[in-house]
């Protein structure tokens, strides 16, 4: 018995996850051996976000470049098969990652970004992290936090 290209797809669709993926993991590794230490999928943030750093009000969010729309070859990517859908779900997505940055804003976070075409120069994301991290500029919650 044949597998038909819909149940390939199903089957690959299911096997794609939402945290710990590949790129997550590589740079959770790198992070922890610059020597930072961090909260992973905090429910209680909106987005739900990758890395949290709580005592420097930062976040990091590790996106895969198809699912979030970046402008890099692997993001431009859209599927031949059903075009209409997935043009709506990358821009879904990419109005959901809009407001959730706003709202961690509000919230007194700063947050990073890494795309997955960002993790194979290990040095450049090393040095963007801890950039990153290493800023001085710390934001005060508004009313709305306290």
């Amino acid at each position: 018995m044949t597998e038909t290209t819909s149940e390939i797809r199903s089957r690959t669709m299911r096997a794609i996850r939402s945290t710990n993926t590949k790129p997550e993991m590589i740079v959770r590794k790198l992070v922890h051996s610059m020597g930072y230490r961090y909260r992973l999928h905090r429910k209680d943030l909106p987005g739900h976000p990758d890395l949290t750093f709580p005592a420097l009000r930062k976040i990091i969010f590790v996106n895969g470049c198809f699912w979030h729309g970046h402008d890099c070859k692997r993001g431009a990517r859209i599927p031949k098969t059903n075009r209409g859908y997935w043009l709506e779900k990358i821009a879904r997505n990419k109005e959901r990652d809009s407001n959730h940055n706003s709202n961690l804003a509000v919230l007194g976070w700063q947050v990073l970004t890494i795309w997955e075409c960002e993790i194979c120069d290990s040095d450049t994301l090393q040095s963007k992290i801890r950039s990153f991290l290493n800023s001085q500029e710390k934001r005060k919650p508004t009313s709305e936090m306290l």
